[in-house]
């Protein structure tokens, strides 16, 4: 297997067919999922050993430039040998996923999961439903945030007792719920701040849909086998419309935003400030919501300057 770290030809270093910075990049997932209470550790030392080894290894990569550019702020890049900087992505990131983090949080005291056992079936049906409903609940929540929605639905619907593979189902429906949204996913928000139209995601859903029926059949029959959807609902449980305005009005404004200025996490910010004119907002979310902003910088490192050869 070819080893390449000091590539003669501008190649990315490799090994065989594998660029070092994706193994680099699984060893920090993995490194999560092993070490999971460590999580924010983990973040800090991985993307030190990334951008390390990208300064040291990578020909023609530059901290500085790769995250300001190498062209006037403001000016369209017009020669091949100049960049634009990845600092307003990074920024619009870190807005969303910070924001997105209330939002989640302000969701989950809507009073919607608590009100569910009421409309869902008390069969197999009712875990496979509430996946059809986190798959959608994820087309315009960030797919971690639907993730973390649905286990506390789960819990509540089945009285804290939820199998290990309904937990990986509720993971993958919230993965493919946002596959066809452009603020359902992080790589489809990147995609759409860069200027590519919603309708050129849409169609993974096609995919996605197929894929959530399969998984979801086989996720549904097993909870169901190991633990029921309660039957009764807190009677006292009722739906705060003014945390569901909220939350429209975050997303509504995440989208006039962009349109205007290409930055929607500049409504969704706006939309926080008045919201909290109606209810207090749980910034207390926010801290925790770091560690996935340091995901992010991960992936944006993983990017190639322009001139690059891959």
């Amino acid at each position: 297997m070819p080893v390449s770290l000091f590539a003669s030809d501008g190649r990315p270093p490799a090994i065989g067919p594998i660029r070092v910075e994706f193994i680099i990049f699984g060893l920090i997932l993995l490194g999560v999922a092993l070490f999971h209470r460590q999580t924010f550790r983990v973040a800090v030392i991985g993307l030190t050993v990334l951008l390390t080894f990208k300064l040291v290894f990578v020909p023609g990569f530059h901290l500085m430039g790769h995250i300001f550019g190498t062209t006037p702020l403001g000016e369209q890049v017009m020669d091949k040998g100049l960049r634009q900087g990845e600092w307003g992505i990074i920024l619009n990131l870190l807005g969303l996923l910070l924001g997105f983090a209330i939002l989640s949080k302000i969701f989950e005291e809507s009073g919607v999961p608590e009100i569910l056992p009421r409309y869902l079936p008390d069969d197999w049906k009712g875990p496979f439903l509430l996946l059809v409903f986190i798959f959608i609940l994820s087309s315009f929540l960030d797919n971690i945030a639907g993730a973390l929605i649905g286990g506390t639905i789960a819990l509540a619907v089945f009285k804290n007792r939820v199998h290990i593979g309904f937990i990986a189902a509720i993971v993958a429906a919230s993965n493919a719920g946002g596959s066809g949204s452009i603020i359902g996913d992080t790589t489809t928000t990147m995609m759409w701040i860069d200027g590519v139209s919603p309708l050129n995601v849409v169609h993974a859903y096609v995919a996605a849909g197929v894929a959530l029926l399969f998984f979801a059949w086989f996720a549904s029959h097993q909870q169901d086998k190991y633990q029921r959807t309660r039957a009764d609902a807190d009677v006292n449980a009722g739906i705060d419309w003014i945390n569901i305005f909220i939350i429209a009005l975050m997303l509504i404004g995440a989208i006039i935003s962009n349109l205007l200025y290409e930055m929607p996490a500049l409504g969704v910010w706006i939309a926080i400030a008045i919201s909290s004119i109606l209810r207090p907002i749980p910034w207390k979310e926010v801290p925790a919501a770091y560690v996935i902003g340091f995901f992010a910088l991960y992936l944006l490192s993983g990017w190639q300057p322009a001139d690059t050869k891959v």
